[in-house]
């Protein structure tokens, strides 16, 4: 078993069934649908996610191995993985996306977040791995093919307000450099985005930007500040000049 079915159904339970039915219904998404109604669709695309399946293989056989618990899914049989390869040549992707958005819509007012008086962005990339042998053009290192993607999500809906795809060599920084974003926000950043050039510009614009500091910085105290009571996870609260020469003049020049 790729996952434990049992919380799985917890997590489709979720899901309510009367959104599903209605962008059914606006898609025409079961008309020929082979035996493959689109919520047993959905449920193996979804236990395909959750259970980190590799291929078509293993959604069809991780759900067959769980005969007596599919009643639990609202799936009345486990699809064959010549049924999942041809529901998913033929069932338009605008059904799923309209189920995303729908379902956002829904669970959005049930989310808590911290209410802040300014936009705040994430900045991240992540390296998605390929086979080099059906992806000669994803070269990334010796033996091993690669696609980088480049995300900035908006904190406030949890959506991707930028996305773009690059090879595996590319660096963060040099994506980063062509974004640029609303002044008075907040940019929030791991240290493979320490350029002090990026981080120089950033300022210029008005940009806030939150990152780790590097071990080696060469960096001044000038100012200590007291922390607050409620100042959860906050080592100190400092004010810093930077004294090593290059740095210092490429985030001063």
């Amino acid at each position: 078993m790729k996952t434990n079915l049992s919380i799985f159904s917890q997590i489709i339970r979720l899901i309510p069934r009367n959104i599903i039915h209605k962008n059914v219904d606006a898609h025409e998404a079961d008309f020929n649908c082979k035996g493959i109604n689109a919520w047993t669709h959905l449920v193996a695309m979804l236990y395909c996610q959750f259970g980190n399946c590799q291929s078509i293989r293993d959604i069809s056989f991780g759900l067959r191995s769980a005969t007596g618990n599919l009643n639990h899914l609202g799936v009345t049989r486990a699809p064959s993985k010549s049924s999942i390869s041809y529901i998913n040549a033929h069932r338009s992707w605008t059904f799923f996306r309209d189920v995303y958005f729908s379902l956002y819509k829904e669970f959005k007012v049930r989310v808590n977040r911290i209410k802040l008086n300014r936009k705040l962005f994430i900045l991240d990339s992540t390296l998605i791995p390929l086979c080099l042998s059906l992806f000669d053009w994803a070269y990334y290192r010796k033996m091993k093919g690669a696609i980088k993607i480049h995300t900035v999500l908006d904190y406030e809906s949890s959506l991707p307000v930028f996305i773009r795809m690059t090879d595996g060599k590319t660096s963060d920084i040099e994506v980063a450099e062509r974004l640029s974003f609303p002044k008075g926000s907040i940019l929030v950043i791991d240290r493979a985005y320490i350029d002090f050039n990026f981080l120089r510009n950033l300022d210029s614009n008005s940009v806030f930007f939150v990152t780790k500091a590097k071990c080696n910085a060469d960096i001044e105290v000038v100012k200590e500040l007291c922390l607050p009571d409620n100042a959860e996870n906050v080592l100190s609260d400092q004010h810093i000049i930077l004294i090593g020469q290059q740095t210092r003049k490429k985030y001063m020049s």
